[in-house]
């Protein structure tokens, strides 16, 4: 699949080559588009507008971690002087904040996933259509990007890019604050 990708762009690449006259010159340029992504100021506006948003939920899981773990020390420690009826419910109250805990750590997981697949999104958006003014400015005639098998550095404008890109400072695309979900209710402890 990636070969036959290859020969196609190489294909083009000539076509595109035996279609202008001899004397205009061919301008190609190639964007290392993983480094273009790291390195620009936008990603990192991104992951801090990211980490602020979960930062709390962060916090809160981590506490509940340590209640988590302190109600089993305490368990451990006092265990044995416990009457049967005092230790069952202390292991079932560390079994349900355990299943709680295991849930909510999901929950984040999915949504910080889900946010960052949306900003990451919106940001290479952002990024193609940098590239595309770039290389308009700059009149090239065809840039690659993922999938070069070699490139000269002559070729690679990601540098550039990076350039243009840090010019315009960190204004990340619009991180849409989500809408707040509504609170579960409370289940009581039996």
């Amino acid at each position: 699949m990636k070969r036959s990708w290859l020969v196609g762009i190489a294909g083009l690449a000539l076509s595109v080559a035996a279609v202008v006259p001899a004397q205009a010159e061919i301008r190609i340029g190639v964007v290392n588009y993983s480094k273009l992504m790291q390195e620009s100021p936008q990603y990192k506006a991104v992951q801090d507008a990211l980490r602020g948003e979960f930062a709390g939920k962060q916090r809160e899981l981590t506490a509940q971690q340590t209640a988590l773990k302190t109600k089993q020390d305490k368990l451990e420690k006092d265990g044995a002087t416990m009457t049967a009826e005092q230790r069952t419910k202390s292991e079932k109250e560390l079994r349900d904040g355990n299943r709680d805990y295991s849930q909510k750590v999901s929950d984040f997981q999915e949504e910080a996933t889900a946010r960052q697949n949306e900003e990451l999104s919106r940001l290479q958006s952002a990024l193609i259509a940098e590239v595309q003014s770039y290389a308009l400015s700059q009149k090239y005639d065809l840039v690659l990007a993922d999938g070069v098998i070699y490139a000269a550095n002559t070729f690679d404008i990601t540098s550039a890019v990076l350039a243009s890109l840090q010019a315009r400072g960190a204004t990340a695309p619009a991180a849409a604050a989500p809408a707040a979900a509504p609170k579960p209710a409370a289940t009581p402890v039996k």
